[in-house]
């Protein structure tokens, strides 16, 4: 999944002995490479949560984890942030175990590779990295022999949807077997209550182009005579052209009023926006999973959502069948107004959604699973890499 937004992270973690773990007696060490944003609240993405949650949960399934956070505009950083990587690297002892976040990983293989002779390497990807939306094309096949030399070199891969393992295997022609899926968890939360069970629209999302907000404001221009009112919350920091261009937007279909950029939340703030809503939409052109599809979810809010990558995963269906959300295709604002008019014109809709939603939450697995397997990929590394052996 993608290092893009989401601001949500429980204060708990889930208690493994609920999912079926057994707390060890002792802990095995991983060293986590993230990041150096990964704690900071201004610019909150899924894969952030991601990281800081597993950190939480795999102690309690035999892993202790020493974190490194190295600071650096990635995938591409500049030299200061290379040569921190390369010594953190370097300074591992042989033979260690290494989980890599993809973001820091994938883009410089000069430095991963060779340390796979030596270390026991997984990589994590949120995000293929060629697949972020925006990127010149150059950069965009640069990056992606990058991320397919580092793939390719170390023993295991971890992804975060059965579509992100689909997606790697025959992208990179990597082996299926080295390849994992350890989607994000969900954390089960107290039912939305919603507005008037209709009008209130939240879309939970960094404000970058892979996250479309634009699709969102053409579609909801399109249905102005609707009741409706819209909070767009996430980070504002990564693209403040965007972001700019999204106000121009708003500006020039009049819609300052009922559709707001309400920057990035977290904690309180983030589960009061979750409570109000009554539809969840997202208009991503790329997703690996959809963290903010699982935790709407959680909370029994339906979905509006464009059908890419892993979000049908994350939509799921509940115990009997039903589909908690309507998947529409991407860059098409006339389907996702077409579908808003049928949520606020259709009760019978709204009712079926709704149950569903209810449902699918009742079914969500806990961060404790996700865990579980990523624990059970560190297990299954090679004992030795080739140099140290």
């Amino acid at each position: 999944m993608e290092k893009t937004p989401l601001a949500y992270l429980p204060a708990q973690p889930v208690n493994p002995m609920k999912n079926g773990g057994i707390i060890p007696m002792s802990l095995r060490s991983v060293h986590f490479v993230m990041p150096g944003g990964v704690d900071d609240p201004a610019n909150p993405s899924g894969g952030n949560a991601y990281d800081r949650r597993v950190c939480l949960d795999l102690p309690g399934f035999g892993w202790q984890v020493e974190k490194h956070r190295v600071a650096g505009d990635w995938p591409s950083p500049q030299a200061p942030a290379r040569a921190e990587l390369a010594r953190t690297l370097r300074e591992l002892p042989d033979g260690t175990i290494v989980l890599l976040d993809g973001l820091v990983a994938c883009g410089v293989p000069e430095i991963v590779v060779p340390e796979a002779e030596r270390l026991r390497l997984a990589v994590l990807v949120h995000l293929p990295l060629g697949d972020e939306t925006g990127l010149d094309p150059a950069l965009a096949a640069e990056l992606d022999a990058k991320e397919r030399a580092v793939l390719r070199a170390v023993p295991a891969v971890i992804a975060t949807s059965d579509w992100a393992v689909r997606r790697l295997v025959s992208h990179h022609g990597l082996a299926p077997e080295k390849v994992h899926d350890a989607a994000p968890g969900a954390d089960i939360a107290p039912l939305a209550s919603g507005t008037d069970g209709v009008s209130r629209l939240l879309c939970v999302a960094a404000v970058t182009p892979r996250k479309g907000q634009h699709r969102l404001i053409e579609a909801l221009a399109a249905v102005t005579d609707l009741p409706w009112t819209c909070s767009c919350v996430g980070g504002l920091g990564q693209d403040p052209e965007y972001v700019a261009q999204l106000r121009r937007l708003i500006s020039r279909y009049g819609l300052e009023d009922r559709l707001e950029l309400a920057g990035p939340k977290a904690g309180a703030q983030l589960d009061a926006a979750y409570a109000s809503a009554d539809l969840m939409v997202l208009t991503s052109y790329a997703e690996t999973y959809g963290m903010a599809v699982t935790e709407a979810l959680a909370r029994g809010i339906p979905v509006l959502a464009t059908d890419v990558g892993g979000v049908p995963e994350a939509v799921g269906r509940a115990p009997d069948g039903g589909v908690p959300g309507i998947l529409v295709p991407p860059e098409d604002p006339a389907a996702l107004a077409a579908e808003l008019r049928g949520w606020f014109g259709e009760a019978d809709v709204r009712r079926r959604l709704k149950a569903a939603a209810r449902g699918r939450r009742a079914a969500l697995n806990g961060w404790a699973s996700t865990a579980q397997r990523l624990a059970g990929v560190l297990g299954r590394l090679p004992g030795e890499p080739r140099r140290a052996a």
